[in-house]
């Protein structure tokens, strides 16, 4: 078992998750999430941001708007609908339960 592709599956399942959360209270380009989650070790490219962003667009959890920048061409900045600060709040639910429940399985003492 190639243990490199089971540790970027687990990433990939709090994927949605990460960048929700990123986009909670605060509308960001591309860049700029991609950005945070690589300062978080979460190991993402281009190629794997930009069509999940398009998805969660499509789900009705995001918008963007283009504003113009002073570095360059103008960027498409994404915030959460409503619909995707309902989702979010749900995943953060989830996402408690799941660590609570991985910890006790794991027998780990910090949450």
């Amino acid at each position: 078992m190639n243990i490199e592709n089971t540790k970027a599956q687990m990433r990939k399942g709090v994927l949605e998750y990460c960048i929700l959360s990123i986009l909670n209270g605060e509308d960001k380009y591309a860049s700029e999430i991609l950005e945070t989650l690589k300062d978080a070790k979460m190991l993402v490219v281009e190629g794997t941001i930009y069509p999940l962003l398009t998805r969660l667009k499509n789900a009705g959890l995001l918008n963007y708007r283009w504003e113009e920048s002073t570095s360059g061409p103008p960027r498409k900045y994404y915030t959460l609908t409503e619909t995707g600060k309902m989702f979010l709040k749900e995943l953060d639910t989830t996402w408690d339960e799941l660590r609570k429940a991985t910890n006790l399985v794991t027998n780990t003492k910090n949450s």
